[in-house]
């Protein structure tokens, strides 16, 4: 569904897209990480046709960008991070503006009100909704036609437990529905929870691409923390189990000690992606 080939975007002298290619699929929910900087909004701004590619290819549903981009804005939707709504007017009312402008029958409000549970205030003046319904409403706007591909730019972001879980229901709804959702965000829960793919970018070029689960498992470090009561004090020693010497030494720990508690160690993704780009996601 979306396809780019050697993609390369520079500014002057400055490459802030260095020969990225990557694959999405239909009804896959693609999840496109990086630190500041790394190159994700540019990227996100040419597969969205606000911004021509100095060199490469890009495709959405098989139509070449920029050749073809007034075919493949009716197929996309785009979740920026940042709003835009008609601040007098009702939340029904700023859907109905874009459903008219799409042509759409007026069923279409009512149901993307409901999916985003904005029913109940969907009269009330946008000025007056909360920053998470707010968000919501922005998602409700360009879910109205039905998009093959859905760009989200952190949908979650500063969103209550409640808000995120809602969000988070209808993208895995959308995916199961065949939309491709190409997601940023910087939550790495969130990237584990929903995420069927994953592409990590660092300085404009594609440093890893794989499952969330498939990133852990290649990247997990097999350690095991021990724990023990020696002379009325607690001792924790660290065991690396890909080291022969220290599973050795852990085997003649177990073997001497009846009374010990080993623990696995948990890896998750955001230690799969400071171990790829050398920092924290911020």
């Amino acid at each position: 569904m979306i396809q780019t080939e050697h993609l390369r975007v520079r500014f002057g002298r400055f490459v802030a897209v260095d020969g990225l290619s990557l694959r999405a699929e239909p009804g896959q929910v693609f999840g496109f990480l990086g630190p500041n900087g790394a190159g994700k909004t540019t990227t996100i701004r040419v597969l969205t046709g606000v911004l021509r590619p100095t060199s490469g290819i890009v495709r959405i549903s098989g139509h070449a960008i920029p050749q073809n981009l007034n075919k493949v804005k009716a197929l996309c939707g785009y979740v920026p991070d940042t709003e835009d709504h008609f601040e007098e007017l009702s939340g029904r009312a700023n859907l109905r503006i874009f459903a008219g402008l799409y042509r759409l029958p007026k069923q279409r409000v009512d149901e993307a009100l409901d999916r985003l549970q904005l029913s109940e205030a969907a009269n009330l003046a946008v000025s007056r909704y909360s920053k998470g319904m707010r968000k919501k409403l922005l998602i409700a706007r360009e879910i109205l036609h039905r998009p093959k591909v859905l760009f989200c730019d952190e949908p979650t972001a500063n969103l209550d437990a409640h808000s995120t879980g809602v969000v988070r229901r209808l993208l895995r709804e959308l995916r199961d529905g065949g939309t491709t959702v190409f997601l940023t965000t910087h939550n790495m829960t969130e990237v584990e929870e929903i995420c069927d793919h994953v592409a990590i970018l660092s300085g404009g070029r594609l440093i890893d691409s794989d499952t969330p689960s498939n990133f852990i498992m290649r990247h997990a470090e097999r350690k095991v923390r021990v724990e023990r009561d020696v002379e009325g004090e607690q001792v924790r020693e660290l065991f690396d189990l890909e080291d022969p010497d220290s599973r050795a030494d852990l085997a003649s720990l177990i073997g001497a000690h009846a009374d010990l508690r080993v623990h696995s160690l948990d890896f998750r993704f955001e230690d799969v992606f400071r171990k790829l780009t050398g920092e924290a996601y911020k």
